[in-house]
């Protein structure tokens, strides 16, 4: 018997049992048994981050049908392709789909039913196809693997490299011959700053929240009418202005045009100032399909491209080395799109056109009189600069700048639902696909350590979310009506936010709106938690960190970028034989839970290679610890342990 402890059960940890079912047959026998563990004080399925237990009003910032946690006919994984249903599709017809079982909540059935494939689902209705995907993966293992569930917070591991792993839990300890670490999206402790404005708000008696996740917020702190700077414009905003309007009892009705919206305060909400560095609002997801065929993609940032920039001697920067080809590629699904699909407004063959693409650098002046010659409305045209820095050099008054950004944000919503601009989703398509060969070139260690902690966790993927991880359409109308109603005011671009002891006020200025300054008695940090090793709040990687058994990588877990080993300083910075880290708090970054289908997910590609190597080094009994490596046990394995155990193929109870 091989004992193999996974704690966190949420996306990540079922997608790698996901990948554990579909390779059990073939490389763990029939003869030996293994035990899974899977620790976590939430649900298994949706963990912490997609649990059914938040906010109706919270939602995906996905359409229905580009969700899935399955491997297709695109994945390039060495086990078993396994497919599965987007959660379009199973939210359509799920009691095709074993093990059905009818959703608890009414709500959520009732979502579920009517549920088109380019809705954006509410996170609850996420949380429920989650709970499905975990059964399944627990159904479909073979009769010789068992699992239990353990809601509960495991608060330490530890072990020799080649013993036994112990697990504490809060009702024993977890005897495990592997261990992975599953944790998902991790908060940390508040850094120095955040603690200053913390001290500061303490002692003026007013608001100050730092950066935490938006479903376990507590905002009955706020007093209706009291002025609130919230810093931060992405998806975490828009949650919590969800929060604090509709949430405290305001309703959005349509406008007597049928074309917009009136927000109808309770007169419980805050007064929302909102500022961030760009200053304006994450781009709207997309609400329809390609219009042309889809690009071929990749062209330029492929592997062949990679190499070539890899053959080269010394260090690397992102930017430098490998940003012209990432850009040249997002063009490329920019203008694919652009000739398919709508060829009346461009002046060239799209052979024509792509013969000279091909051949030129993407920062050149010859490339920028290809797409001027070709391409006559400057609309059409992909422009990074002006994208990225929608503000720079605007000066205006506070009221020139609310109108403004209200022009703004009606054109990017407009176009964002407007099928003749489908070049937009052409260029988010190819972003995605860049992810492709990111990790490899992570993996590398070329990178300069600044370029990593700047240009690639700081500039890309702010960039990245900006321009493909904004809220839905319907969110950006809300915001207007919000702005209209004076429950939202716009403070503009390079927000700076600091303490005045004279008025016990939060003062925030921007240059966007010379002069002016807000003067507000609550501060909300409106971004989600970077997650810092040596911050975290999880006891596991605190006790692993303090005993010198974990290295940081701009505040990541480092792990062999290959199979997910946590490499060991105690062991010279070589991977750990037992202890593997998949997710977002590894230096992984990219690897997300749940991906588009048909996209080759590195996510999946990672749980599949970590899933192979965890059951062939099960299934040697050679390489499973024997009870003699650690003093007692065999008292330790018989010691019980709460949990839900999966029985005869059934599904574990919840």
């Amino acid at each position: 018997m091989s004992t193999l402890a996974i704690i966190g059960a949420g996306p990540r940890g079922t997608g790698l049992l996901e990948r554990i079912a579909a390779s059990a047959a073939e490389l763990l026998p029939s003869d030996r048994p293994l035990e899974i563990h899977l620790v976590d004080p939430y649900p298994p399925g949706g963990g912490r981050i997609w649990r059914y237990d938040q906010s109706p009003l919270l939602r995906m910032n996905s359409m229905a049908e580009d969700v899935t946690m399955f491997t297709d006919e695109s994945a390039t994984v060495e086990g078993p392709v396994r497919p599965g249903p987007s959660l379009a599709e199973w939210a359509a017809r799920p009691e095709e789909f074993a093990p059905y079982q009818p959703v608890a909540d009414p709500a959520v059935r009732a979502e579920l039913r009517s549920l088109a494939p380019t809705d954006f689902p509410t996170r609850r209705a996420q949380s429920a196809y989650l709970d499905w995907v975990f059964r399944r993966a627990v159904a479909e293992l073979p009769p010789h693997v068992t699992v239990t569930v353990h809601r509960d917070t495991a608060r330490s591991v530890s072990g020799p490299p080649h013993g036994a792993q112990l697990v504490q839990l809060s009702d024993g300890v977890l005897v495990a011959d592997q261990v992975v670490l599953t944790l998902g999206h991790l908060g940390a402790a508040p850094d120095p700053r955040h603690h200053d404005l913390a001290a500061f708000a303490a002692r003026h008696g007013r608001f100050h929240l730092p950066p935490a996740f938006s479903s376990d917020v507590d905002l009955s702190g706020l007093a209706p009418g009291e002025q609130l700077v919230l810093r931060g414009f992405g998806l975490a905003f828009v949650d919590l202005v969800a929060m604090l309007t509709e949430g405290r009892g305001g309703r959005f009705v349509p406008a007597p045009d049928g074309l917009t919206l009136r927000y109808l305060p309770s007169g419980r909400e805050p007064v929302i100032h909102v500022g961030s560095r760009r200053g304006v609002p994450y781009h709207s997801k997309t609400g329809y399909r390609l219009q042309g065929p889809p690009a071929p993609l990749p062209r330029y940032f492929d592997a062949a491209a990679v190499d070539r920039v890899l053959a080269g001697p010394g260090p690397l920067e992102l930017r430098r080395d490998f940003w012209p080809l990432m850009a040249k590629e997002i063009g490329f699904g920019h203008y694919h799109e652009l000739f398919h699909a709508h060829p009346e407004r461009v002046e060239l063959p799209w052979a024509d056109f792509l013969n000279d693409y091909d051949r030129l650098d993407w920062y050149t002046p010859e490339l920028a009189a290809l797409v001027a010659r070709s391409v006559p409305d400057p609309a059409d045209r992909l422009d990074f600069e002006a994208l990225d820095h929608p503000l720079t050099g605007l000066r205006l008054t506070p009221d020139a700048l609310q109108q403004h950004l209200r022009d703004h944000i009606t054109a990017d919503a407009d176009r964002r639902a407007d099928p003749t601009h489908s070049t937009d989703l052409g260029a988010f398509l190819a972003l995605l696909s860049l992810y492709g060969q990111l990790p490899r070139i992570m993996a590398t260690g070329r990178l300069t350590a600044d370029s990593v902690a700047t240009e690639l966790d700081g500039w890309w993927f702010g960039f990245f979310s900006f321009l493909a991880s904004g809220p839905p359409g319907f969110r950006l109308r809300q915001l207007l009506a919000l702005s209209e109603a004076g429950v939202v005011r716009f403070l503009g671009a390079d927000l700076r936010v600091e303490p005045d002891e004279s008025t016990g006020t939060f003062v925030a200025t921007s240059p966007t709106t010379p002069g002016h300054r807000v003067h507000a008695t609550a501060l909300i940090e409106g971004y989600l938690p970077k997650h810092v090793l040596s911050r975290t709040e999880d006891p596991v990687l605190r006790g692993l960190a303090r005993n010198g058994e974990l290295l940081e990588e701009s505040g990541l877990l480092t792990v062999s970028l290959a199979d997910g080993r946590l490499l060991d300083p105690t062991l010279g910075n070589a991977p750990h034989p037992r202890r593997t880290a998949l997710g977002p708090h590894t230096n992984g970054r990219a690897y997300t839970a749940f991906a588009r289908p048909r996209t080759n997910a590195p996510g999946f590609r990672q749980n599949d290679t970590a899933a192979r190597g965890l059951l062939t080094l099960l299934a040697d009994a050679s390489a499973v610890a024997q009870p003699a490596t650690v003093q007692g046990l065999g008292e330790l394995r018989r010691r019980p342990l709460q949990g839900d155990r999966r029985v005869d193929g059934q599904a574990l109870s919840q």
